[in-house]
């Protein structure tokens, strides 16, 4: 589907890479304006605005935020959305090269398609400003309207409990296939693969000590269980895929993060810990192993995106009530052909098939 060969995030230093650590604040700065960016959080905090200017409407700037495993996706997009490149700058708007023919700056032309003018200083038709925190955080704020754009990294029904699910209109717009990833010192002595059952183990309090896991070749070590703080969308895809239910209970875990970015750290930072979290937080020190499940063994960089691989899930972003054109706007973006191609394949992710592309973007209203 793509067109060209993309290049993963830490292969090489681009100015990609420079803008989309920036982040949207220091986006608005390049394009030579203000803006609302997100950052870390605590596992019960948040740093996603709760203004509601804009949201639900067609003014204002469009705001967005949740599930830190959708927010390398939102996010990257919004500092280029916000930066507005020009078409001569084909490092961040290769339009022609997705089948895009236009002299249009990047915000200007997918916001041209809902009848938003571009504003002439090079600044983007509106705003875009992503927070950062949970997935049941991000559905709840757009349900109360506080955002336009839910993240969410688990379906609606497994996060929020009494709501009217038929309001939430779900955009995918890629798949994770979330991996179990261990200690760089286990992966060392052995433990480069397990099966579901030991996983399941481990976390249900069943297994504590390495030594009694097949393949590890070290000393006696203490199993450090991590899991994501309850409410993630992270935590309830791995509590339903592996243990069966929402609500199963984890006595296993040792210790629980709030967001991928701190789990990761924790690995990175222990000898003997293991973790599932999003597949674009991986990397050497923080090394990912191959599954058995139900006969089949799942090897990241081959078949994780598979249908049977237990810990694959859709990435979501959750508008409330309809789609504006301010939010369709947006979403059009990452879920064409460019958006798959330039945030969510460098981000880690599977991009969507032509069919599914085909089924999200009916979901949207038609460009004017």
């Amino acid at each position: 589907m793509m067109t060209k060969q993309l290049k993963r995030f830490g292969e090489s230093v681009s100015r990609r890479k420079v803008l989309g650590g920036i982040g949207v604040t220091g986006a608005a700065a390049l394009a030579g304006c203000g803006g609302n960016g997100g950052g870390s959080s605590e596992e019960t905090s948040t740093t996603e605005s709760t203004s509601t200017s804009g949201a639900g409407s067609d003014s204002g700037p469009l705001t967005a935020g949740g599930s830190s495993t959708v927010y390398p996706i939102t996010s990257d997009a919004s500092s280029v959305w916000n930066y507005n490149p020009p078409a001569s700058d084909t490092e961040y708007w290769p339009a022609s090269e997705y089948g895009i023919d236009t002299d249009e700056a990047m915000a200007d032309y997918w916001a041209g398609l809902y009848g938003f003018e571009a504003s002439g200083s090079g600044s983007p038709p509106f705003k875009v400003s992503v927070g950062l925190s949970h997935s049941g955080v991000g559905l709840t704020k757009v349900m109360q309207e506080q955002v336009d754009i839910g993240d969410a990294s688990a379906p609606v029904e497994a996060e929020l409990e009494d709501v009217d699910y038929d309001k939430f209109v779900d955009h995918v717009v890629g798949v994770d296939a979330q991996p179990i990833v261990v200690s760089q010192h286990l992966y060392e002595n052995g433990v480069q693969g397990l099966n579901a059952e030991t996983v399941r183990a481990i976390y249900q309090g069943e297994i504590t000590n390495w030594s009694e896991v097949d393949g590890y070749t070290g000393d006696d070590m203490e199993i450090q269980a991590v899991g994501r703080s309850v409410g993630s969308g992270t935590d309830t895809s791995f509590r339903v895929n592996m243990l069966g239910s929402a609500d199963a209970e984890m006595p296993g875990v040792d210790v629980r993060r709030g967001e991928n970015q701190q789990v990761a750290a924790t690995v990175k930072n222990s000898d003997n810990a293991i973790a599932y979290m999003a597949l674009a937080f991986v990397s050497d020190q923080v090394p990912a192993i191959s599954l058995t499940f139900e006969g089949t063994t799942y090897t990241p960089g081959e078949n994780l995106s598979d249908k049977g691989y237990p810990l694959s899930r859709d990435l979501h972003c959750y508008t409330y009530e309809g789609t504006s054109n301010k939010e369709a706007a947006f979403l059009r973006m990452l879920i064409h052909d460019f958006g798959q191609g330039q945030y969510v394949e460098p981000a880690g992710y599977a991009t969507l098939s032509d069919s599914r592309q085909e089924e999200e973007l009916s979901k949207l209203p038609d460009p004017q």
